[in-house]
């Protein structure tokens, strides 16, 4: 079985994720609205027999990563952050 990390944002983190990202505006307006999506996709991909493990996104470290690679915080980057988790 082929396990996927799926990033999973606090809501707690919400306001302040949303503030320190490059591509806000191909993000959701709302954690409420992530999070639908987000349960859909893993709801998906558990259908087809991923098993799927949510990896929590420290921001701190988010940040850290981007910074040190002299990226920007977008999708890419998130994604591969994740994915070293």
């Amino acid at each position: 079985m082929t396990g996927i990390k799926l990033a999973y944002y606090r809501k707690k983190d919400w306001n302040r994720f949303v503030k320190i990202i490059a591509d806000r505006e191909s993000m959701h307006d709302t954690w409420h609205d992530w999070h639908k999506d987000f349960e859909k996709i893993k709801r998906d991909l558990t259908n087809k027999g991923f098993q799927v493990v949510d990896i929590i996104v420290d921001l701190d470290e988010l940040t850290e990563y981007c910074k040190l690679r002299g990226i920007k915080n977008d999708g890419k980057a998130r994604s591969q952050f994740v994915q070293g988790k």
